[in-house]
Formats: C-alpha cells, sequence, structure tokens
C-alpha cells in the first residue's frame, strides 16, 4: 500500500465515521427542543422522561464526534500540508468559525446535560437552543469549505502557482455552499429521524408497545420522513450546481461518455471504461438533462469530452449516486405508505412489514449518507481544489503514513465500538414510571 493511499482511506475512513455522529448533533437537539416543548405545553412527564433519555444518548454521541472532528482537523495538516500551505489562508475562515460553533455548543450541552432538575423547566428548554443552532451553524461552515473544494473561489495565484491574494468571505459563500450545505442539513436530519424511528420500531416489534415508545416512533419517523421529501428538491439544486461547476464528476454519476442533447437518466446500468458505454441500464430519455439544467433538450457532457487523467473512478462514483438516489426514492415511498395509513387512521404500530421498513430505513439512511460523501469527494478526484490542485500533489512526504493508518483503524474501531455499547447500557437502564404531580 503507497503512502498516498493509505493517506487517502484514512482520510475516508475518519471523516465516514464522523460524519455519522455529526448528523446525531444536528438532528437529535432540534428532537429534544421539541420532547420539551411538549412538556412544557401539556405537563405530561413522560415527554420529560422521553427528553432525559434522549439527552444522555445525545452526550455521548456528542463527545465521540468531538474527538473525531479533531481528528480530522490534524489530519488535513498532517496528511496534506500542501493543500493546508497554499490554501490555508484562502478557506481557514470557515474552520475558525467552525470552532467557536463547536465552543459554544460544548457550554450549553454541559449546562442542558447537568441542569435538569436544577434550573427552572422553561429556562432549561431555552439552554437547547443554543445547541441546535451551533449545530447547524458548525455543520454549514464545515461543508461551506467541502463546497469550496469543489468550487474553489476568493483567490488569486502568482506565477508559481501560490496564492497571492485572497477573500476568504467570498470563498465561504462560494457557489457551491448553499445547495450542499442545504443537501447535508437534511440528510443528517433524515439519518436521525430515521435511526431514531428505527430503535423504537424494532422495541415495538419485540412486544413493547408503550406509549413512549409510540411517541418515540412518531417522532422520528415523522422529522425522517419530512427530510427524506425535502431532499428531492434540495438534491435538484445540489445537481444543478454539479452540472454547472463540474461537468465530469455529473457524467461520472451517471455513466454518461458521449456528448449529446436529450441525454438519458439512466437507473442502474455498469459503466464499461473499455467500450466507454453504459450497459443494462434503464434509460429515461432527456431526464438527465431536464435535471441538469431543467430542459430535456439541454446538451450535457459526456467523460469522452475530457482527459483520461482527468476522469475520477468512473464506475465507483456511479454505483454510489445510484445507490444514495434508490434508497432515497425508497424512503420517500416508506412516508407515503406511512402518510396512508394515518390518512386511514390506521395505527403504524399494528403493521409487522410497516415496522419491519422502518427498521431497515435507518441503517439504510446511514448508507445514503455515505454513498453521497463518495460521490462528493470521489467524484472530485484527481483534484483535492477542483481543477487547481491535484490530490497527488497535496499530500504528504513524511515517512509512517500506512502504519498511522493501520493504527487509526484499530482506534476507531474500538471507539465504534465502545460507543456501540454504551448506547446499548444506556437503553437497558429501567425507565422511571412518570410522575403526573406537574
Amino acid at each position: 500500500m503507497s503512502d498516498f493511499f493509505a493517506a487517502r482511506l484514512q482520510m475516508a475512513l475518519t471523516l465516514g465515521t464522523h460524519i455519522i455522529f455529526a448528523c446525531f448533533g444536528i438532528g437529535l437537539p432540534l428532537l429534544l427542543i421539541f420532547v420539551e416543548w411538549r412538556f412544557l405545553k401539556t405537563g405530561d412527564e413522560l415527554w420529560r422522561t422521553l427528553g432525559k433519555r434522549w439527552s444522555k444518548t445525545f452526550g455521548v454521541l456528542f463527545a465521540v464526534g468531538a474527538v473525531s472532528g479533531t481528528v480530522l482537523s490534524f489530519e488535513l495538516g498532517l496528511l496534506w500540508p500542501e493543500f493546508m500551505g497554499t490554501y490555508g489562508a484562502v478557506i481557514g475562515l470557515p474552520f475558525v468559525l467552525e470552532g467557536f460553533a463547536f465552543f459554544l455548543e460544548a457550554i450549553f450541552v454541559g449546562i442542558y446535560l447537568y441542569t435538569w432538575d436544577r434550573l427552572p423547566p422553561r429556562v432549561h428548554w431555552f439552554t437547547a437552543f443554543p445547541i441546535a443552532l451551533s449545530g447547524l451553524a458548525g455543520g454549514t461552515f464545515v461543508v461551506a469549505a467541502n463546497a469550496w473544494m469543489n468550487v474553489p473561489t476568493g483567490f488569486e495565484l502568482d506565477k508559481n502557482g501560490r496564492v497571492e491574494s485572497a477573500d476568504p468571505m467570498t470563498a465561504l459563500f462560494n457557489p457551491g455552499m448553499p445547495a450542499q450545505a442545504a443537501h447535508m442539513i437534511v440528510a443528517a436530519l433524515m439519518v436521525t429521524g430515521f435511526m431514531v424511528a428505527a430503535y423504537y420500531a424494532f422495541e415495538t416489534l419485540k412486544g413493547r408497545k408503550s406509549e413512549y415508545n409510540r411517541r418515540g416512533l412518531t417522532l422520528g419517523l415523522g422529522m425522517g420522513i419530512i427530510a427524506a421529501l425535502l431532499q428531492g428538491p434540495v438534491g435538484h439544486e445540489a445537481g444543478h450546481m454539479v452540472a454547472k461547476y463540474q461537468p465530469i464528476k455529473l457524467a461520472a454519476m451517471e455513466g454518461h461518455f458521449e456528448t449529446t442533447d436529450w441525454a438519458p437518466l439512466r437507473i442502474g446500468g455498469i459503466p464499461n471504461m473499455e467500450t466507454r458505454e453504459t450497459t443494462m441500464a434503464i434509460e429515461i430519455p432527456g431526464g438527465l438533462s431536464m435535471i441538469a439544467f431543467n430542459d430535456p433538450t439541454a446538451t450535457v457532457r459526456g467523460l469522452n469530452e475530457f482527459p483520461d487523467e482527468d476522469l475520477p473512478p468512473v464506475a465507483v462514483v456511479h454505483f454510489a449516486f445510484q445507490a444514495m438516489v434508490g434508497i432515497g426514492t425508497m424512503l420517500m415511498g416508506l412516508g407515503l405508505w406511512t402518510f396512508w395509513r394515518v390518512w386511514k387512521k390506521q395505527p403504524i404500530g399494528d403493521n409487522r412489514w410497516l415496522l419491519w421498513a422502518i427498521v431497515a430505513a435507518g441503517p439504510l439512511s446511514i448508507v445514503a449518507l455515505e454513498a453521497g460523501w463518495i460521490v462528493t469527494e470521489v467524484g472530485r478526484q484527481p483534484w483535492i481544489v477542483h481543477g487547481v490542485m491535484r490530490t497527488s500533489d497535496a499530500v504528504t512526504e513524511a515517512p509512517g503514513v500506512v502504519p498511522l493508518f493501520i493504527v487509526t483503524v484499530a482506534i476507531y474501531a474500538g471507539l465504534v465500538v465502545g460507543t456501540v455499547v454504551t448506547l446499548q447500557i444506556l437503553s437497558r437502564i429501567p425507565m422511571p414510571e412518570p410522575r403526573h404531580d406537574a
């Protein structure tokens, strides 16, 4: 294994792990705000009990996410020194702002977790709002930095390839930021919602049809379904951005080789780099042109128009994109199924097929999330900064990258296992009987 490949694998491992915890950091505070509001509104102690238990889970996930996110910050400098050395002045601002957001979030997480019985209920509820806002802001700032890597703006290079002028604000609000940030935030809400719903659906399948589990299932499923339905139009806007600024990535996503108008949308298919065609796909004429440019007759550039050395691993990008869209479509279908049962006034917990579908939706939402990041990151290759700096030119020349990767795998495996075990222990703690004196 080369040092370059090991460095890329390490970033993939650490980012792919951290992004899951980051999703809960964005989604869970919103659920906590809602359940505590319901307690304040109704005086029903069961809402407060739900909030207390969720806050413990959030505390664990926040702590693990903080550690894994810090590792990523160090890796940018250790593994990719040329990238940070050249463009740090351009893209440093979102990382600084994310740091402030994290510190604010950490302060209020501590206050929120330890003052359930020490602050008046309404005051305690208010302490959750900075957590939610900081989580949303931090996620937005980090994604803004990644969007800049896809659509680099706000700088000028001298003849030696060094930055001679930088505009951090322009870099922060780059053209790719709004669509990519919205896409990620909605994905975070989708993962949080469906994972919460999956847990309570599984509890219901085991015969535990309590009001506590019903409320947890309903809230998680509601968040997940709303996010899944929003992801359609949000993803459509992200597709426009990719079509405009990264036509190679768009062509790889669809396995589109020939430049043509009425470009077809492909469902499935296997890209073949030797024959330069995608076989075994269901093609919808004009579908890709419509998605990319809102015009079924629009011309979409194909992979054959670009040099081979500028192409990403087409099959990897195509399969990841198909997985993301396919799972997203299934989750939308789950939402429609749920709405139909609600409209028919049929309890969700009485249909075992629906409950098993909800259980599957949790891990599938994470698969869709990871597939989306594969499209984003692998689809940009061979560039670390699209069109400006190649990934191979940014990697460290220091020795020891492969051993570092092996150690990182072991540490992260322990981190994930420890997190799962801790959450299982928390789930087995008996739920206190709700008081009705409020």
